[in-house]
């Protein structure tokens, strides 16, 4: 068992730094670095101060099964919005993942439908047409993909999604999170 990894893996899924984490536990940034290099073990004692300040138990650490991650999702993990007034409807493919690094939806758009503009941004935005087609306002520029292009861009300027189609078109968009 790599205790390291697992209290490295743990210390980021909980956001803090090597610092942070020696802080919280009275222990050195330099000792924590060890830690998770598997150069030093901790005691016992030690190991237990660490868990608690990363939200873990000792049963939850060393049970191999807790540690997998969810990779397959299908119809039954899948949540959904109706905009009637917008005519778009939007299913988030992967739950919480506006909390991850990549948002996947899929959005489908009823003829005329728009999808809300969005404010400037260090997101990048990848879709992919799988039926009809939009257009992509990217600031003053005006973009369009039809069903079996790609739509790559970062959204550095204000945005928005429409339906350039006379019937109903549907995207698997991919958004990876804002840090601004």
């Amino acid at each position: 068992m790599q205790i390291g990894k697992k209290i490295k893996n743990l210390r980021l899924k909980k956001g803090l730094t090597q610092e942070e984490l020696g802080e919280r536990t009275n222990l050195s940034k330099g000792y924590i670095s060890q830690l998770e290099r598997d150069l030093s073990s901790p005691a016992i004692d030690t190991l237990f101060a660490i868990l608690e300040v990363l939200g873990c138990s000792p049963k939850e650490f060393f049970d191999e099964d807790t540690h997998l991650q969810k990779v397959v999702y299908g119809e039954d993990d899948r949540t959904g919005f109706y905009d009637e007034e917008r005519g778009y409807n939007i299913q988030w493919l992967v739950p919480e993942s506006n909390e991850k690094e990549m948002e996947p939806i899929l959005l489908t758009f009823k003829q005329r439908g728009e999808f809300k503009t969005f404010e400037p941004s260090l997101s990048e935005t990848f879709a992919y047409v799988l039926k009809g087609s939009v257009a992509i306002r990217l600031g003053r520029h005006m973009y369009y993909a039809k069903a079996g292009q790609s739509i790559y861009y970062t959204a550095s300027d204000e945005h928005q999604i429409v339906n350039d189609f006379p019937g109903e078109s549907t995207i698997l968009l991919v958004a990876t999170r804002s840090y601004l």
